[in-house]
């Protein structure tokens, strides 16, 4: 994976974008297809050949540029004057430092791997968006990730969030959002890089959004 800066900027909005997702199902029981498909596809895709071959276009990370440009703005308010989503940052943050903790710890991640191949094989049988790859890779998820470091609390209307398959669909995109915190980093991109190019990531992402 190239580092540089169209890379990191891909990868930053792909973790948005599962966030929003999850933030979608947390607080309406509901989520867009398109959003969930891409963030999930990212993680059973192995054939791809940058990274934003892993979501298939910059279109489908639409809702990740926009999510991201508004969380790394200077204000606090978003430009449709709503107040910022510090969920959403509290979660960023969280799956970052989850990732680096996986990245640190070899005998988990052989595991999260071989749990996303068993997953792959099952794709024989089962459509991506079928319940049971989604619950397959929320087993995943809860039985490696959800260990090495301090769990993501997910806030949101509980009705929705203690539906079995709402939570599966919650822990399917947070491994997303682990897959995009991974692509991150493969980009060259850390904590320094998220505050000192700022500017360049939302640069990069009005870019991107400008093509679309």
């Amino acid at each position: 994976m190239e580092s540089n800066t169209q890379n990191r900027t891909i990868a930053l909005a792909a973790l948005f974008q599962c966030i929003d997702g999850v933030n979608q199902i947390a607080n309406t029981g509901k989520i867009d297809e398109t959003l969930y498909n891409t963030c999930i596809n990212s993680i059973l895709n192995d054939n791809a050949d940058d990274a934003i071959g892993l979501y298939g276009s910059l279109e489908n990370l639409n809702v990740g540029f926009t999510s991201m440009l508004y969380q790394l703005g200077a204000g606090q308010l978003t430009p449709d004057g709503k107040p910022k989503d510090l969920e959403a940052t509290r979660y960023a943050l969280g799956l970052l430092h989850l990732e680096k903790k996986l990245h640190n710890n070899p005998a988990v991640f052989k595991e999260v791997i071989a749990g996303i191949q068993d997953t792959q094989k099952k794709l024989e049988f089962f459509d991506k968006d079928h319940e049971n790859i989604t619950a397959s890779l929320a087993e995943i998820y809860a039985n490696t990730i959800s260990n090495v470091g301090p769990k993501i609390m997910v806030k949101g209307d509980q009705t929705h969030l203690a539906n079995p398959k709402n939570a599966s669909k919650i822990r399917a995109l947070l491994l997303a959002g682990i897959r995009a915190a991974l692509l991150w980093r493969q980009a060259g991109g850390n904590r320094w890089k998220l505050l000192l190019e700022r500017g360049k990531l939302q640069k990069q992402a009005d870019a991107f959004l400008s093509q679309l």
